[in-house]
């Protein structure tokens, strides 16, 4: 299914690309996209994705935490900063 997927966007893509039929044509696999992408079993399967990729963040970032290279890089406990192993300092010069 994911694969048939991929070549139809492909397919797509190509055509208004490669295509002379204008903004209309465009316009067209526009709003036709826009309705897949609204399609409530998209819209769950997208939803369902994203569970899944945040929970595999959040169990490879335990491991991480706990392994030997976790102790070593000092990763903190929020998602969005984690401690540089030597810090540089640089002096910025403005011209």
């Amino acid at each position: 299914m994911r694969g048939k997927l991929m070549f139809i966007t492909g397919l797509a893509a190509g055509f208004v690309l490669g295509s002379r039929a204008g903004r209309e044509k465009y316009e067209e696999i526009r709003s036709n996209a826009k309705k897949v992408w609204e399609h409530p079993s998209v819209q769950e399967a997208a939803g369902v994705a994203q569970a899944q990729a945040n929970k595999l963040y959040s169990e490879s970032k335990d491991k991480l935490q706990s392994s030997k290279l976790g102790e070593k890089l000092h990763v903190t406990g929020d998602d969005s900063t984690t401690e540089p192993l030597a810090s540089t300092n640089k002096t910025s010069t403005t011209y």
